[in-house]
């Protein structure tokens, strides 16, 4: 049975950048594709992006083998320090991780993980 986790990250992002692209680049670098037949290969997940103030905060929704944990958290600091993502029509979208940490699932959160630990 997968565990439920969130991931929380504050990134700084001009106020026309993309934020789907933090996204798309935690998509790469956990499944290797946009592309992919569900499930997740490695954890399924959900990117939830807002802004606030100067900040894009990001709120990553994981479910996955307590075992992959760490390896799930690792990719996702990896994909957001690399701090830029050219998307499929060649714009490229770039930001700056000013912080990344383990966090606690609200309650849905916990909903949502459970969804989608069940795809």
């Amino acid at each position: 049975m997968p565990g439920h986790y969130v991931h929380a990250a504050s990134l700084r992002m001009d106020p026309d950048a993309d934020l789907a692209a933090p996204g798309a680049a935690i998509t790469l670098e956990l499944c290797g594709s946009w592309d992919h037949v569900p499930p997740c290969p490695l954890a399924p997940h959900h990117t939830s992006p807002e802004r606030q103030g100067g900040a894009v905060e990001l709120r990553i929704v994981v479910a996955t083998d307590p075992g992959q944990e760490a390896e799930v958290r690792r990719r996702i600091d990896k994909a957001l320090a690399s701090g830029s993502l050219t998307g499929p029509d060649g714009v490229t979208t770039d930001w700056a991780l000013l912080d990344s940490h383990a966090a606690v699932l609200s309650g849905a959160e916990r909903e949502h993980a459970a969804r989608i630990a069940a795809t």
